[in-house]
């Protein structure tokens, strides 16, 4: 089968591909009226960029019901302090943790859960270890 100039290319459909093209226009424009806007999709899209690395997760993770210095979080990633800072302005343009000063140091709790929570549901969708959040044990 020929496509717009493409080479043959045989489409089955045991193998998951329609072998015709049969587009059902009902069907096609509801799908349609259900998708988000292109901007909210991109948002989405670089909030999971975001939460696409694992030291940013685990960053979310350790800040769960406590306060870490950003000195203990670099510790704890075994990174650079400028490493660690650079992950950290991530998650707070992702408003997922905020920070306080007490004179020279810089404090970093959760700002919003929600984060933490959809990191544990994809550590538990994929097999993962859960955490206490959740009620299941280390």
């Amino acid at each position: 089968m020929k496509r717009n100039g493409s080479a043959t290319m045989q489409r089955r459909a045991t193998d998951g591909v329609c072998e015709i093209d049969c587009v059902d226009p009902q069907e096609l424009a509801a799908a349609r009226d259900r998708l988000p806007p292109a901007q909210a999709l991109r948002s989405t899209a670089d909030a999971f960029k975001a939460l696409g690395n694992p030291s940013r997760l685990r960053i979310l993770i350790a800040l769960e019901g406590r306060e870490l210095c950003v000195c203990d979080i670099s510790e704890l990633l075994g990174v650079s302090m400028s490493g660690t800072s650079q992950q950290l302005r991530t998650l707070r343009s992702l408003g997922a943790v905020d920070y306080r000063t007490e004179g020279k140091l810089a404090y970093y709790t959760l700002a919003d859960p929600f984060w933490l929570r959809l990191a544990e549901e994809m550590i538990e969708k994929l097999g993962g270890v859960a955490t206490a959040t959740n009620g299941a044990s280390r």
